[in-house]
């Protein structure tokens, strides 16, 4: 504990670019709300980050700062797990069997694509083609001699312009208008004294139990697994106060903006680049897969989109969260991509290795 607080000590910890990063991102999120932009607070406080990192203004978010956020977005996400959703879950199962076919053949088209086009070296193409969290891949490539920095822009890419992206292909596909509905929830001066009990006791029991089991993103999936136990069992049916919801995806869609602070103009840009070509195919790819699936089972058409697009699991959860979509659907899907991802890509390049090495001895 003493070695943890011991990182904010004022010699160790960037308050000033933090503060900075804050105050363009609270900004940019204030445009946003001004002219009814969709999801101001994440969209906004990311693009204006954006902008501040490749103008090379100090700003920063350090890795520290996001756990409590995903603590919190995972609580909230786990109280999308209701009593009366329970015996509904079974009619999920077909769309997740498609989406595992789905994400298979997705991650094989972006290894060709990463190889081919972008010139990356087999295993930066293998890591940085694979729809899964972006600490979990970035870990195993480095595991395996990748060039990590290329994984980990490209992933940032992928989420930031899925982002981007996604509202407006939610406006034009499913018919959603997007603009003044991020706003959910009791205001903070509003709700009882034990929802912020529920919020902040769930959240740390379960970032405790997504430690001793390791699992992918420990910070937002413990939380949201132990939220939904405590709502599906009918436990508590607290909600969070929408400011935290706000301020959750302030931090972190400003996160995101500096993920690229730091790194040389050109670089990112050629990441761009990349990414634009790669993000394009899976959008596309998604959308089509998610218009199928709606016709084969039924399901409403705006939680496919969400629930099979590429991008990441808190985002995207946010996203429809704030467009008041069924989160409890659209996180399950993306829990099982993630772990999915991690398990089959660690599988798969072990054998790989093994036949690299192979062909090698022979």
């Amino acid at each position: 504990m003493r070695r943890y607080l011991g990182r904010f000590a004022p010699s160790k910890f960037p308050y000033r670019k933090l503060l900075l990063a804050l105050a363009i991102g609270f900004i940019g999120g204030c445009i946003f709300f001004y002219f009814h932009l969709p999801l101001p607070w994440m969209l906004g406080s990311l693009v204006a980050c954006l902008v501040a990192s490749l103008f090379n203004m100090p700003v920063a978010v350090p890795g520290i700062v996001r756990p409590p956020m995903l603590m919190l977005v995972g609580v909230v996400l786990g109280s999308g797990f209701t009593p009366a959703m329970a015996g509904s879950m079974i009619d999920w199962l077909p769309g997740l069997g498609i989406l595992m076919v789905f994400v298979v053949l997705t991650a094989g088209c972006s290894y060709v694509y990463f190889r081919r086009v972008g010139g990356f070296d087999h295993w930066t193409a293998f890591f940085s083609g694979m729809p899964g969290g972006l600490v979990e891949m970035t870990a195993l490539g480095d595991a395996y001699g990748a060039n990590t920095r290329a994984i980990a822009l490209v992933h940032s890419s992928r989420i930031m312009l899925v982002v981007l992206t996604l509202p407006f292909v939610l406006t034009v596909v499913g018919g959603q208008t997007l603009a003044g509905i991020s706003r959910s929830g009791a205001s903070v001066l509003e709700a009882p004294i034990s929802a912020e009990l529920w919020l902040f006791g769930t959240g740390l029991c379960g970032a405790v139990l997504g430690r001793l089991l390791s699992m992918p993103s420990p910070f937002l999936m413990g939380p949201m697994l132990a939220s939904a136990a405590v709502h599906l069992t009918g436990l508590s049916a607290f909600h969070a106060p929408w400011e935290i919801i706000a301020f959750a995806q302030l931090v972190l869609g400003s996160a995101l903006g500096c993920s690229f602070a730091g790194v040389k103009k050109s670089s990112i840009l050629h990441i761009l680049r990349l990414s634009v070509g790669s993000t394009a195919f899976l959008v596309a790819a998604s959308t089509s897969c998610a218009l199928l699936v709606s016709h084969l089972t039924g399901s409403p058409i705006l939680s496919l989109l969400l629930a099979y697009s590429p991008g990441g699991l808190t985002e995207t959860s946010l996203m429809a969260l704030s467009l008041h979509v069924d989160v409890a659907f659209v996180a399950t899907h993306h829990v099982l991509r993630v772990f999915f991802v991690a398990v089959s890509a660690t599988f798969l390049a072990r054998l790989l290795r093994r036949g690299r090495l192979a062909n090698k001895d022979g």
